[in-house]
């Protein structure tokens, strides 16, 4: 079983046991799960539901895994050809690592 979600204007196939990395949003101390309900798909072996744009009733639980992760550094360098001028900047991106615990559909 399968699902596709959306979540901060980014879809995502999961399914139960995956872990994927989603954008940082505020929750409480003591959260332990999050809850996607912006379903658009959820597929069973034999049984395929596609929402209009969202399918009814559907929901996807994960559970955090690390509250504020940190992805790679992704460096900027900004030259000004035939000028003095160069710049160098980095930046780490913070995300919210769950991991899927089931998809209710």
């Amino acid at each position: 079983m399968y699902a596709v979600i959306e979540d901060s204007g980014q879809q995502f196939r999961v399914c139960q046991g995956d872990v994927l990395d989603v954008d940082l949003r505020e929750l409480a101390d003591d959260a332990k799960e999050v809850t996607f309900d912006r379903v658009l798909l959820v597929s069973d072996e034999d049984d395929v539901k596609i929402g209009t744009p969202l399918v009814t009733g559907a929901k996807v639980v994960a559970e955090v895994v690390d509250p504020k992760f940190k992805g790679k550094k992704v460096h900027i360098y900004h030259l000004r050809r035939r000028k003095a001028s160069r710049t160098k900047k980095g930046h780490r991106q913070k995300y919210l690592r769950v991991r899927i615990t089931s998809i209710d559909a």
